[in-house]
């Protein structure tokens, strides 16, 4: 009776291991703002089988054909959220617990800044993190009030 029970004990422990693993395929999340004339991606990519650690990487298109990439600072758990905001001057800004990103509204270039030198006054668009369903996907205003980070 023991024989047969540990077959069924094996293959539920590998079905719950299983589904405890991060996924190695890239996961985009994507935005087009036609008013700013560009296109955003972030894209997930696990850098580990079972902890939460994803290299994140922000890819920016124009229609006229520039696009720019960078690679974000990496979501060491549960940190990958990027919150996402239109400034006065025109540019966008992606902001992380650890990094922020300016996007020139002319130059197609995306520029790591200080955090200490963004101007106040930018409009919240939107942030880039995992749903209630724990997928990764752009979470505009309208689905989810803002999230500041608490940056000193």
């Amino acid at each position: 009776m023991r024989g047969v029970r540990e077959p069924g004990r094996l293959v539920i422990g590998l079905a719950l291991l299983l589904t405890g693993c991060n996924s190695d395929k890239p996961e985009p999340a994507v935005v087009d703002l036609p008013a700013a004339g560009y296109r955003l991606t972030v894209t997930r990519l696990a850098t580990h089988p079972f902890l939460a650690r994803f290299r994140l990487i922000l890819h920016i298109e124009r229609p006229s054909g520039c696009s720019a990439t960078v690679e974000l600072f990496p979501d060491t758990g549960y940190v990958g959220r990027r919150n996402l905001y239109h400034h006065p001057s025109g540019s966008l800004l992606v902001l992380g617990q650890y990094d922020a990103r300016v996007i020139e509204s002319e130059a197609c270039v995306i520029r790591l800044v200080e955090f200490r030198s963004l101007e106040p006054g930018a409009t919240f668009l939107g942030s880039f993190d995992v749903d209630h369903e724990k997928r990764w996907r752009y979470l505009p205003a309208s689905a989810r009030a803002e999230r500041p980070f608490d940056i000193r």
